[in-house]
């Protein structure tokens, strides 16, 4: 089974940004959310994803994710995902030898910065920089699913 195994910062001041990339922008919606799983269409640049994740709070979820033609993608999009639709700037910032993303949403969401770091197990130990503030990953609220669904939230 793929697994997902992640930690969740809301992101403190602008920093980060010295060490980041030029992002990738993503434009990604929700055909089913809530329940056991939630089904996501996702396009980054000319690649397109539908992805199937487990509800399970924390750390750890089940998550499958396939290629899709982007064609296919964009008509998911229009008329199968429940608006809004999520779109955000992916940026990729190294912290030690470790990638996190850092991701600066758009639109209805303008203003919040998630940064997100992927682990190979749950009690990995990682090295939290400077701009990782306050950590949401127990918080379902700052799932994306959540916040496509247009929950409150809060941002720093």
């Amino acid at each position: 089974m793929a697994a997902e195994i992640e930690r969740k910062f809301l992101v403190a001041g602008e920093s980060w940004r010295t060490h980041a990339d030029s992002g990738a922008r993503i434009r990604q919606g929700y055909i089913a959310r809530g329940g056991a799983a939630s089904v996501r269409v996702r396009i980054i640049g000319a690649d397109a994803f539908v992805t199937i994740k487990s509800a399970n709070p924390g750390l750890v979820r089940a998550e499958f994710e396939y290629p899709i033609p982007i064609a296919d993608a964009e008509r998911l999009l229009a008329e199968a995902c429940a608006p809004p639709l999520i779109e955000k700037t992916r940026h990729a910032v190294m912290v030690g030898s470790r990638a996190w993303s850092v991701d600066v949403f758009e639109g209805a969401l303008a203003g919040l910065m998630i940064a997100e770091v992927e682990l190979g197990a749950a009690d990995e130990v990682v090295e939290i920089p400077l701009w990782a503030g306050r950590e949401v990953t127990h918080d379902p609220r700052y799932r994306n699913e959540a916040l496509g669904a247009g929950d409150s939230i809060d941002t720093p």
